[in-house]
């Protein structure tokens, strides 16, 4: 397990290293707005089952994912309504997670047999730098294991998983409070799933 503590000098380096870990199928620890997020690519099998293993996550959980980019969406949603075009104008990057339908080639560690996907662009943050280097979705599940509470810092991570991951990036201590906003798109109007930082009032159209 290799741990990098992040600063303005080392950013670039830190965000190409990362994404070569992902890309050879390993598991990164990277901080977000929120929280310390788990990822891996998204079409990686074995490391999206890896991961499902060391996060004891019910097989019946999605694993909702980041992108740096809208036009990413065009790889894992199936369709993409006028209502949801709308939402992620006034809200992306941000903490709004949408559910879209999703396309049949993915797999159903993400889709967790629900044939939907979530996903967002995460607000500035490094998880943001990250998917916007990558292009390519990445996994967002919170750092921890099913039941404990989100890590918002490295040594919670350590605690957590130890050496069961490949890299962790120390961005100090994140700033918690209330998860992302979670709506679904896939039908004629929208459902609120999650009321998180985005209140429901503001999400009228």
């Amino acid at each position: 397990m290799l741990i990098i503590k992040i600063h303005e000098t080392n950013i670039e380096q830190v965000l190409y290293l990362t994404v070569d870990i992902l890309k050879n199928g390993g598991i990164v620890v990277y901080p977000t707005e929120t929280f310390y997020g788990l990822g891996v690519k998204f079409d990686m099998e074995d490391s999206l089952k890896k991961l499902y293993n060391i996060k004891q996550r019910p097989e019946e959980k999605a694993m909702p994912l980041i992108i740096g980019n809208k036009g990413l969406l065009s790889v894992v949603a199936a369709s993409i309504n006028d209502m949801a075009l709308l939402l992620m104008d006034r809200f992306w990057p941000g903490p709004l997670t949408l559910i879209f339908l999703a396309k049949e080639n993915l797999s159903e560690y993400i889709t967790a047999g629900t044939h939907t996907i979530a996903v967002r662009i995460p607000g500035e943050s490094f998880a943001l730098q990250l998917a916007k280097t990558a292009n390519f979705p990445i996994t967002a599940t919170s750092a921890n294991p099913s039941g404990l509470p989100p890590a918002q810092d490295a040594a919670s991570v350590i605690k957590y998983f130890g050496d069961k991951v490949d890299l962790i990036i120390d961005g100090g201590h994140t700033s918690g409070g209330l998860p992302s906003t979670i709506v679904d798109v896939t039908g004629d109007k929208i459902k609120i799933l999650r009321e998180g930082v985005i209140k429901k009032e503001l999400l009228t159209l």
